[in-house]
């Protein structure tokens, strides 16, 4: 596997949040309407992230941007059916905590849904503690706001 990074609103990025905004809308009823600007995913302020298979197919996407005082939130996290249950979304996952603490974010937040028990549990098992909810649905029963303190460590 191959994990680069490739701006926002690159076309391959923008067909892979797509299919996330999908996956919500069949989980949720909607998609995410969290405001988000692509700028917000440009370094040193946030990055976006695509993992390729070795025959060069998209295997999934995830992405941080700046967030409250030294914070970075993940943001669009998805791996592609066909590929889930090899380790795609864990190696997204440990690359996305990486380069953010190496910006010298030494804070992660998330939010997902109880709807995405397979997103809990990944968040939970790699260290993922729960926080306060933010955001416009930080009032929302179904929300799971999750954070993680790294080694803040500059490049």
């Amino acid at each position: 596997m191959r994990i680069e990074p490739l701006p926002f609103d690159d076309p391959v990025a923008q067909e892979l949040i797509e299919r996330v905004q999908q996956e919500y809308v069949l989980r949720y009823g909607g998609p995410d309407e969290t405001p988000v600007d692509p700028a917000e995913f440009t370094p040193p302020y946030g990055l976006f992230l695509v993992a390729h298979g070795e025959s060069g197919s998209v295997l999934g996407c995830g992405g941080w941007r700046a967030h409250g005082d030294g914070a970075a939130e993940i943001k669009r996290m998805y791996v592609v059916p066909e590929a889930r249950g090899r380790g795609v979304a864990r190696a997204l996952l440990a690359e996305l905590e990486r380069t953010a603490a190496a910006a010298g974010r030494p804070q992660i937040e998330l939010f997902t849904g109880s709807r995405q028990p397979e997103a809990v549990e990944l968040y939970v098992s790699s260290g993922y503690m729960p926080v306060p909810g933010y955001g416009p649905y930080r009032d929302e029963p179904d929300a799971r706001y999750y954070g993680k303190h790294m080694q803040a460590h500059r490049a």
